[in-house]
């Protein structure tokens, strides 16, 4: 009886020994199969955040070359994209019954100088019989009608011929201020007028980028109406440029105006920023991303990456004891610039988040290996 009792004495412990060292393995080889993810430490900054709205660029002064006559188009002097010169040559339109009506005029101009000439000579001649009392008042008044009548004539003629010679410059097209050609529609051999628009002229030493910003923007940019926009512009930071191939371009802006409408068909108001253009690689008509800069002290950012999104609520991984991760979710601030997020409520200084994998392979009450 005492070796029976001995026995399942013995067995019980083995027993016990033989679970506890399961149990061990268990957790070993969790451990071991837990994935190692990147993480970051929450911790607070002065942070600035860029965000971008869409915008087209025109140049600051945008002319629309046209002709001021009729004729054919008998040379184009450029080409599109050229950088001209003010008053440089841009087309030029036929002239040779244009160069015609100059001649007649200056005949004409000739012969009613002639006539005035004539008129003037019997005028005088009159003048001296008048005051002998050869001819009469009458006759000698006739002779100064004559005279005035030609020097109207002259007068008349002379007009004409300042209004041909006027046609005929304007048959040579040039740059009103420096710029960039545009698109040339017509060449050589074509009938314009002076609604045919033969180019667009863009003086491109600045840009102007016109946006849009919603009522919100407006409200944040102006304090919710504690101070007008043009105090807010003026205290406004300056703005980048983001190109159409993501580039940020090199040159800083700064936004001249904003729209004090709001459009009622879109609910927003237009707005305009300047950008240097000293290379002359910004062309009207590039697209881009103006990039308004927000400044916050002392907050907390962290990489859109490590968030997930369900029913328009935004969650992260908080990593816990045994490297165990939880989801929870947090508050985040407008201002977006498509990488990061301002985190208003949620976290706390110290913790540590999941930055890998999120909404992909991460899962609540998962055990994971940190990696920073």
């Amino acid at each position: 009886m005492k070796f029976r009792k001995m026995s399942v004495l013995t067995l019980s412990l083995l027993t016990v020994a033989a679970f506890m060292h399961s149990c061990k393995g268990n957790g070993n080889q969790q451990e071991a199969s837990a994935p190692e993810l990147a993480v970051m430490t929450i911790g607070e900054e002065d942070t600035q955040l860029d965000t971008g709205y869409p915008t087209t660029l025109r140049g600051e002064n945008d002319v629309e070359i046209r002709p001021q006559i009729s004729g054919f188009l008998t040379k184009v002097h450029v080409e599109e994209g050229q950088r001209v010169s003010r008053g440089q040559v841009l087309f030029t339109i036929d002239q040779v019954s244009l160069q015609a009506t100059v001649d007649a005029a200056k005949a004409a101009v000739e012969v009613a100088q002639a006539n005035v000439n004539t008129a003037q000579t019997n005028a005088n001649n009159n003048k001296i019989l008048f005051d002998k009392n050869i001819i009469s008042a009458p006759a000698y008044q006739t002779s100064l009608d004559a005279l005035n009548a030609a020097k109207a004539q002259l007068n008349q003629a002379n007009a004409n011929l300042v209004s041909a010679r006027k046609n005929l410059s304007y048959s040579v097209v040039t740059a009103p201020e420096a710029g960039i050609v545009g698109s040339i529609d017509f060449r050589e051999g074509s009938l314009v007028s002076p609604s045919t628009l033969l180019t667009v002229l863009s003086n491109s030493s600045d840009m102007r980028a016109n946006f849009s910003l919603n009522e919100k923007d407006l409200l944040n940019m102006t304090d919710n109406g504690k101070r007008t926009l043009q105090e807010a512009i003026s205290q406004m930071p300056e703005v980048s440029l983001v190109l159409a191939n993501g580039e940020l371009y090199d040159q800083k802006g700064k936004i001249i105006s904003i729209s004090g409408v709001i459009d009622s068909k879109t609910g927003s108001a237009s707005a305009t920023a300047i950008f240097p253009n000293p290379s002359g690689m910004l062309r009207s008509g590039n697209t881009g991303q103006v990039l308004i800069p927000s400044l916050r002290s002392n907050s907390i950012l962290i990489p859109q990456n490590a968030t997930y999104e369900i029913q328009d609520m935004k969650f992260c991984y908080v990593v816990g004891d045994s490297n165990k991760v939880h989801s929870r979710p947090i508050q985040i601030a407008e201002e977006n610039d498509g990488k990061n997020y301002i985190v208003i409520s949620g976290l706390n200084t110290g913790e540590v988040i999941v930055t890998e994998g999120v909404g992909i392979s991460v899962k609540d009450n998962m055990v994971i290996k940190p990696k920073k």
